[in-house]
């Protein structure tokens, strides 16, 4: 696992499919390194056939590096909250499973009262319906280097150009004062 510089702090978010997160953080100011992975499931070194499988425990995450001096921790979650939908148990549009569910993992007792108090802003605005969970980060592993900044190494894929692209096109409307410089 790597060591974070000190100045960065780290949180772990699963809204779905990490293809999608990944896109739309990468483009966040502050955000130093994104990294898709699995976590807080019962299996070692997962592959993503086993996650895929559903019976790992695993959900796909996105492994956020970021300076709190140019992105707060709930403006993280803000753009998180809006890019997926928290209200669907274990599914994100067509994808199904448990590895698909909306989770915030924490790295932290700090985090984890920031993330109490956005994930109790957002229960108000979804009327109640949220399922996100809210966990300390367990058994963390980087998803394959094939999957590592998928997006922008394959924008024509039909995943990607339909699914992927409206999240990232949604977070740019959405959240301008956030996007990182060109």
């Amino acid at each position: 696992m790597s060591e974070l510089p000190k100045n960065l702090s780290r949180i772990t978010l699963g809204g779905g499919c990490f293809w999608c997160t990944e896109a739309v953080f990468e483009r966040v100011k502050g955000v130093h390194k994104v990294e898709s992975g699995y976590c807080n499931g019962h299996v070692q070194q997962p592959t993503y056939e086993q996650i895929c499988g559903g019976n790992t425990g695993h959900v796909e995450v996105v492994r956020l590096d970021f300076d709190a001096a140019q992105v707060s921790l709930t403006e993280l979650l803000e753009v998180f909250f809006a890019i997926h939908d928290p209200t669907t148990l274990n599914r994100q549009g067509a994808d199904v499973g448990t590895q698909y569910r909306s989770g915030i993992y924490t790295h932290n007792s700090e985090q984890e009262s920031v993330a109490r108090e956005v994930l109790a802003e957002a229960q108000v605005v979804h009327q109640g319906r949220v399922v996100t969970e809210l966990l300390p980060e367990r058994n963390y592993w980087p998803a394959e280097t094939y999957h590592q900044h998928y997006y922008a190494r394959n924008p024509e894929q039909g995943y990607c150009a339909f699914v992927v692209a409206a999240k990232v096109d949604k977070f740019l409307a959405t959240f301008a004062r956030l996007v990182r410089p060109a």
